[in-house]
């Protein structure tokens, strides 16, 4: 076992280094995209406010913008000189706020069109992890004329209901019997068209923070959650204190270093660049990890996890906010895919 992670201390102390050299005068005039249309607006003001507070504190002329309380093509007018997108969800991390800011030609923060919509969308990110031979747990998208007793007979029980286009848990119910389906589907069906089952993989969950692009992408030290009666949910993602979060994770290295090796090549596959998170579970019976789903805009609360991670590699939060948007100076964030 090992506490050290040679690769993370490095991007740590380049950042350190990068950000030494950095001109803040030279970002120019930068709009926090904030809160939005999503479910998830609630932690979106919560993460964006940390990081216009962060970049208050660096000197950076920053701005907040509301995309729920204001049309996005205002953004035309306001004369910003590049965009630290604070979005979660549909409307700030599915492609479409992207996109619209490449038409802009605005740099932003995080992946472009195509790796935002592709990441979002929970079936399509399955069906890419599988065709680059990735671990993920087996699964199916349900319908209201799904057959129950066949969803059970090929994924068995637990299993996992969630809308295929919501983050945060939210919509999501861990089926134990065939008569729990209908009213879980109805659950997940109430906040998207698309809802998809998957097997309940039993084991430790686990995230792994993942920065960069393609072949120079690295992976954060990996993080272990223990929320309490094993019971992730929206409030014990963001508000609860009684979560545990374990970094280093007490692993052996092999095993660490097996985790970050399938978030890396699951974002790479997805051509994610600057930053994102691969959530993971451990099998206990196997040992074997299996992707869940990737975060293509992180959270950035007081209960995040890239901004822990980070601070394990040795970059405090303020810096990681710098740093990310930094990257829009690099061309990462403006007109790509």
């Amino acid at each position: 076992m090992s506490n050290s992670n040679p690769i993370a201390n490095s991007w740590g102390e380049r950042v350190k280094s990068e950000l030494a050299q950095l001109d803040v005068k030279t970002l120019g005039s930068v709009g926090v995209l904030l809160g939005g249309r999503s479910g998830e607006r609630e932690i979106s003001l919560m993460s964006g406010n940390g990081v216009l507070e962060a970049l208050l504190s660096k000197g950076v002329d920053a701005h907040a913008f509301d995309p729920g309380l204001r049309s996005p093509t205002e953004l035309a007018s306001e004369k910003f000189d590049r965009i630290f997108i604070s979005l979660h969800g549909r409307y700030g991390e599915d492609g479409t706020i992207q996109g619209l800011l490449e038409l802009l030609n605005l740099p932003y923060t995080g992946s472009g069109v195509l790796a935002s919509a592709l990441s979002i969308d929970k079936i399509a990110t399955k069906q890419i992890w599988l065709s680059n031979g990735l671990s993920t747990p087996d699964f199916e998208e349900l319908t209201s004329s799904s057959d129950w007793d066949s969803v059970v007979e090929h994924l068995g029980l637990p299993l996992i209901v969630k809308p295929a286009h919501e983050g945060s848990s939210l919509g999501l119910t861990k089926v134990k019997s065939v008569e729990e389906l209908p009213a879980a589907y109805q659950l997940a069906a109430g906040l998207d068209k698309k809802v998809i089952a998957e097997t309940c993989i039993i084991g430790d969950e686990l995230t792994c923070p993942l920065v960069g692009q393609g072949n120079s992408a690295e992976a954060l030290p990996v993080i272990k959650i223990i929320p309490p009666q094993a019971n992730y949910d929206f409030h014990h993602k963001y508000f609860s204190n009684e979560t545990e979060y374990l970094c280093p994770t007490g692993y052996l290295d092999n095993v660490n270093i097996a985790i970050q090796e399938l978030a890396l090549a699951s974002y790479r596959a997805l051509g994610c660049r600057t930053w994102g998170r691969a959530d993971v579970m451990l099998d206990q019976k196997t040992g074997k990890p299996y992707l869940l789903e990737m975060n293509t805009s992180p959270g950035m609360t007081s209960h995040s996890l890239v901004p822990m991670a980070a601070k394990a590699a040795g970059v405090e939060y303020a810096d990681l906010v710098l740093w990310v948007l930094s990257q829009t100076l690099l061309g990462a964030g403006s007109a790509s895919i």
